[in-house]
């Protein structure tokens, strides 16, 4: 496989900065008659939540903060339709380890504070800011989606919850994410980012064990092995 283009890596790294669990959906299912199944506003706007969304996030928070550590396997559905699959390391705060199955030469590599995107063919590596990753705040200790983001929409229905959060950077332009969990258990189940370019990239994870501890070397950047 050849290395990603620009705008393809971009939406990849945003979109491999969390955590899911099933195959993943072509798109989010069309809400059905549930009291929740309502838009918190146009992008850009601030809309106050209804009690009921209100608890609806509290609960989102409570289980992203809850989870510290992960281990399983991953796929990517880019916005080709391109399926790839790898697995996955992952230790609260800021650190997440991608390993693309062969012939894919990718790994993605975030150590806390910087993201690397590894092309092991081409021996190269692109550096990022964690700070500037849309999904930034999922790798944090506490999360707390009406504090350190932009919400702007909670769907529900009797099988899904999903909540749309919009991202804007000043250099690249604006991206949304889309979280899905579990209605019931409220267990996270994919998510898709839509760069400012308009590309959806969907990732799920899968096989997860919240029990391992990851070896810190797994998170570990090399930056002399790899040149940009």
């Amino acid at each position: 496989m050849a290395a990603w283009s620009g705008a393809r890596r971009i939406a990849g790294v945003a979109a491999l900065l969390a955590c899911l669990a099933v195959p993943a959906f072509a798109q989010a299912p069309a809400p059905i008659n549930n009291p929740f199944a309502a838009l918190l506003g146009q992008p850009g706007s601030t809309v106050a939540l209804k009690p009921e969304q209100r608890a609806i996030i509290d609960k989102v928070n409570k289980y992203l903060s809850t989870v510290q550590s992960l281990e399983g396997k991953f796929v990517q559905v880019g916005a080709d339709g391109r399926r790839t699959t790898g697995n996955f390391y992952l230790a609260k705060p800021g650190r997440v380890r991608f390993e693309y199955d062969a012939p894919t030469p990718i790994e993605l590599i975030a150590d806390g504070t910087t993201v690397a995107v590894r092309d092991r063919n081409l021996a190269t590596q692109d550096i990022y800011p964690l700070s500037q990753t849309p999904l930034r705040f999922l790798l944090a200790d506490k999360v707390d989606l009406m504090r350190d983001t932009n919400l702007v929409a909670v769907y529900a229905d009797d099988v899904f919850v999903t909540v749309v959060l919009e991202e804007k950077n000043t250099l690249v332009g604006t991206s949304r994410l889309m979280i899905m969990f579990d209605a019931k258990s409220m267990q996270l189940k994919q998510w898709t980012v839509t760069d400012p370019q308009g590309y959806d990239t969907t990732v799920a994870i899968y096989d997860l064990d919240a029990s391992k501890k990851p070896d810190p070397g797994l998170f570990k950047i090399d930056f002399t092995t790899y040149h940009n």
